[in-house]
């Protein structure tokens, strides 16, 4: 169902050409065909609702977005919009996601992602690997209006979890501090191992952090504000609905460390906690807390083995304890 470029095509014609097509192929061809742009440009010209002015504005605008949908899987996206997030859009893309950029000032920050993830799973480690989404391919989508590239990274998809913020969600009472010990252990595991291949997440917050309820997995994700290879970093950028949980020196330019990551876990942790904290977890907490940079903890091994203790004291020795989401 191919249609020639260079044919005279009214909008109502380029309507039943992407009403009829049953995949991208069907209106720019294969892949790499160097026409693809130009159908695009065409076709997008063609059933824009604006074209058709008060009548047929429907149809136009249902053919307008099936055409969008069209040219993402034609660019790597194997399926639809699957989910939004900070700054960028998830799309399926075979077993994996493809998380692309709304905005092509944002390439920088997916870079970084890239990057850390490289680094995160750098020489076939698997000890920690799960903790960590894996980095399947870096990918570049062009924009055919502007011409510009954005910079697109497809990862691993991840069955069963859900975010701290879903739970923190669904338990609005408070999460027991029972089963937010599990989470809190294995969060400072994962950022243990970020910060020993030399990783500053960077923005360890609800959404980024998932959680599976059966199994009691952990998994960090978001890597777009991380900073490599350096102790001490300016962050690109913050989350900004969640500005009043960064440390107060970050938000004044300054540089962040591992004691940010340590920082924003343990406000993840005693909001999922909300008021059922045992005091002997609040102290802890509050020990992660401090206003001054160098007095906060910076080795999250050494503050699981400190956790341990606290939990030991409240709990007696580890156990496996159930925990369930309500639907």
């Amino acid at each position: 169902m191919d249609f020639d470029i260079n044919a005279s095509l009214t909008p109502d014609a380029a309507i039943r050409l992407i009403e009829a097509a049953s995949g991208p192929a069907d209106l720019f061809g294969s892949q790499g065909s160097p026409d693809a742009s130009r159908r695009y440009r065409r076709l997008a010209r063609l059933t824009h609702p604006d074209t058709h002015g008060s009548s047929g504005t429907a149809g136009s605008s249902w053919a307008f977005a099936r055409l969008a949908e069209l040219w993402a899987q034609h660019q790597g996206a194997r399926g639809p919009r699957l989910a939004r997030g900070d700054i960028a859009n998830f799309y399926a893309a075979g077993a994996g996601l493809l998380k692309l950029p709304r905005e092509v000032a944002d390439n920088d920050l997916m870079d970084r992602e890239a990057a850390a993830l490289a680094l995160l799973h750098h020489g076939g480690n698997d000890r920690f690997s799960a903790y960590f989404p894996r980095l399947i391919q870096a990918q570049r989508v062009r924009d055919p209006r502007s011409g510009a590239q954005r910079h697109g990274n497809v990862i691993t998809r991840l069955a069963g979890f859900r975010s701290l913020a879903e739970v923190r969600s669904a338990l609005g009472g408070g999460v027991d501090a029972r089963d937010v010990a599990w989470m809190w252990r294995r969060l400072l595991v994962a950022l243990g191992a970020a910060h020993r291949a030399g990783v500053i997440h960077g923005a360890v917050l609800p959404e980024h952090v998932l959680i599976h309820p059966g199994e009691h997995g952990l998994v960090l994700v978001d890597w777009c504000y991380s900073a490599c290879g350096t102790p001490r970093a300016a962050l690109p950028a913050i989350v900004g609905r969640y500005r009043d949980w960064y440390p107060h020196e970050v938000l004044a330019g300054g540089r962040a460390g591992r004691d940010a990551d340590i920082w924003l876990a343990t406000r993840c942790m005693t909001e999922l906690m909300g008021r059922r904290r045992p005091a002997r977890l609040a102290a802890f907490a509050r020990g992660c807390l401090l206003a001054n940079p160098s007095r906060r903890p910076h080795d999250a091994w050494q503050l699981l083995t400190e956790l341990d203790e606290v939990l030991e004291l409240l709990y007696g020795p580890r156990t496996f304890r159930p925990f369930a989401i309500p639907a």
